[in-house]
């Protein structure tokens, strides 16, 4: 089942599986950068290293399987639970997003 997830640059989502942390691959659609970023290279948008926010969230609940959001600005990290559904939950917990995003309020 896919789950969609809308959420801002600084935020990555990441799953733990047996044999390690699987960084998911997200879309930008969206950018107010003058020039083009690889935005898989968390050192340089963020300071941090992918090896460095693994060991983060292993701190957080001890490595266990399930997703995780990494807030890499704030250097902050949260457990989402073992669905994917979990990580738009804890966004939505966080002040982002909305439940239907198709819904247009003005």
């Amino acid at each position: 089942m896919n789950t969609i997830v809308y959420h801002p640059d600084y935020y990555r989502i990441i799953e733990r599986v047996s044999n390690g942390w699987l960084f998911k691959k997200g879309e930008l659609f969206h950018t107010t950068l003058p020039f083009a970023v690889d935005m898989s290279d968390f050192e340089l948008l963020y300071g941090i290293s992918k090896q460095q926010v693994a060991v983060e969230l292993r701190k957080i609940n001890g490595g266990k399987a399930g997703y995780y959001l990494a807030e890499l600005r704030n250097k902050k990290y949260y457990y989402c639970g073992t669905e994917p559904v979990g990580v738009k939950s804890k966004l939505l917990d966080l002040g982002i997003g909305r439940e239907d995003p198709t819904i247009v309020i003005n």
